[in-house]
């Protein structure tokens, strides 16, 4: 496995080959391939555990839209069924079918999904384990009962 981000990186860092192999995915897939760019879309930051992300859906109906979460893949991909009813003077409304794919963290979990004002909401929520938040860790001690105190000293 070659890290084109060099050696150096993994000199201070403890179990990130996860992500170093994720970015060296990234690099290769965008260099195969036009950036996802139809439709239109935004990925929202709500606060420190909610996200969303929105995506310009506008002449698709909900049956029309496949969203698959697959590990640390979401999938959106958007398939026109219905036919054309007359003839356009003009088109301006781009409806075509597309494909969309996200990477999401692992604590990352999709919450629903909606489509309001042509824009399809997919809400996402950073999910993070109790083990993994933040705690104090005590010289010559067990830290477990130390957060174990704690919590009993934040419920009384």
């Amino acid at each position: 496995m070659s890290y084109p981000y060099g050696r150096n990186l993994l000199l201070s860092t403890v179990g990130f080959e996860n992500l170093i192999d994720a970015f060296e995915q990234l690099n290769t897939t965008e260099s195969s391939g036009k950036p996802q760019s139809y439709p239109p879309y935004n990925i929202l930051k709500i606060n420190d555990r909610d996200y969303a992300i929105e995506i310009a859906v506008a002449g698709f109906r909900s049956d029309e839209i496949d969203i698959t979460a697959e590990g640390n893949k979401l999938n959106v991909i958007g398939k026109l069924k219905s036919a054309q009813v007359g003839e356009f003077l003009h088109k301006g409304i781009a409806t075509r079918d597309f494909s969309h794919q996200f990477t999401l963290s692992e604590t990352v979990v999709v919450r629903s999904a909606d489509i309001e004002n042509g824009l399809l909401i997919i809400k996402l929520e950073n999910v993070i384990p109790e083990e993994k938040l933040p705690r104090k860790i005590l010289i010559g001690g067990d830290s477990k009962l130390f957060v174990e105190e704690q919590k009993e000293a934040l419920a009384a």
